[in-house]
């Protein structure tokens, strides 16, 4: 029986040809498709094992946790913390960067992940994920703190998503192009199913939130209803709409049909004092490194986003990613002002 190529077996090939690797990357990946193997087991049995709910807490950003956003956490500090293959961790759920175990082995890589994107779709069986970034720690740095991790998203070495829907796959990019791997379950590993994916440049599909039309500014308001305009208006074509509110799953739809994912920045957030909605260190970044090794482009509405410094650790963005024709279009839409 041919088994295909296996996840561990594609990381090794491709580092094969890197002068100095040491394997430590190779076992960093495989820390995280393990932890990403014990989520899509827990999502599988849901309420089954009691996962489903609220936690009856709220995390840095003021959301309302999951019973599945705390012990995802849990799960990825537990198979990243333990092997000597990182130097330090952080979580879109943790108010602060994770302390290491003292008696930990450490690492040369900052793992930046949300352990369970999407999370307000998990009790209504509607598919969710997991996202990370993977940074290179400073020289010499064996307690990186919160600064060593704000890096632009041109300093990633790898990022990736595990999708948690019908099939469980994940996602990854190490500046290479981008993979699929499809868990096969009854085998336990994740296999190799779509090589070099690339994401085409003219689509008639978007995602994007319209319940928020009326907070969007002119330039969002003014790409979307040429868009609505259809085969009559300025595009000349119909349009499709979309939105999971899940970034994993619009990402991954793009990816395997093409597309333009929005969420921009609108009046609420301004008054709010943010920049954006999604977290630049967390999903901004690492899924716009993937679009843009897929051939689309990311950007705020008016600068790449992975050419943006960090301030801080939850950082909020505006997202513009997808079909590389139509985000520069909204781009230039946003800069004419």
């Amino acid at each position: 029986m041919h088994i295909g190529t296996t996840l561990t077996n594609y990381i090794i090939e491709t580092q094969r040809g890197i002068q100095g690797a040491t394997g430590e990357f190779t076992g960093l990946l495989n820390d995280i498709a393990t932890a990403c193997k014990k989520i899509s087991a827990l999502v599988d049995k849901g309420d089954l094992v009691g996962v489903l709910g609220s936690a009856g807490s709220e995390n840095v950003q003021g959301e309302t946790q999951k019973k599945l956003d705390i012990i995802t956490n849990e799960v990825f500090i537990e198979a990243l913390g333990y092997n000597g293959h990182a130097a330090g961790l952080a979580s879109e759920e943790m108010d602060e960067i994770c302390e290491m175990p003292k008696d930990a082995p450490r690492g040369h890589y900052l793992v930046l992940f949300d352990p369970l994107d999407g999370s307000s779709n998990i009790d209504v069986n509607v598919s969710v994920g997991t996202i990370f970034s993977i940074l290179k720690a400073p020289e010499g740095v064996k307690d990186p703190k919160t600064e060593d991790f704000l890096q632009p998203g041109t300093k990633q070495v790898a990022a990736g998503y595990c999708l948690y829907g019908p099939s469980t796959m994940m996602v990854m990019t190490t500046g290479k192009g981008v993979q699929m791997f499809t868990l096969d379950k009854d085998f336990g590993e994740f296999l190799l199913t779509k090589n070099s994916v690339q994401i085409p440049e003219e689509t008639q599909e978007f995602a994007i939130n319209m319940s928020n039309s009326r907070f969007w500014e002119g330039p969002m308001k003014r790409y979307i209803d040429e868009c609505l305009a259809g085969k009559e208006g300025p595009r000349g074509k119909d349009f499709n709409m979309r939105w999971v509110a899940s970034m994993v799953a619009e990402v991954h739809r793009i990816l395997s049909r093409g597309g333009v994912f929005m969420y921009p920045m609108d009046s609420k957030m301004q008054a709010k004092g943010t920049a954006g909605k999604l977290r630049l260190m967390y999903e901004a970044n690492p899924m716009s490194f993937i679009i843009e090794q897929a051939g689309g482009a990311s950007t705020t509405g008016r600068e790449r986003i992975m050419d943006i410094s960090p301030e801080g650790i939850h950082q909020r963005v505006p997202v513009v990613l997808g079909a590389k024709n139509e985000v520069e279009l909204i781009t230039r839409y946003h800069n004419e002002g």
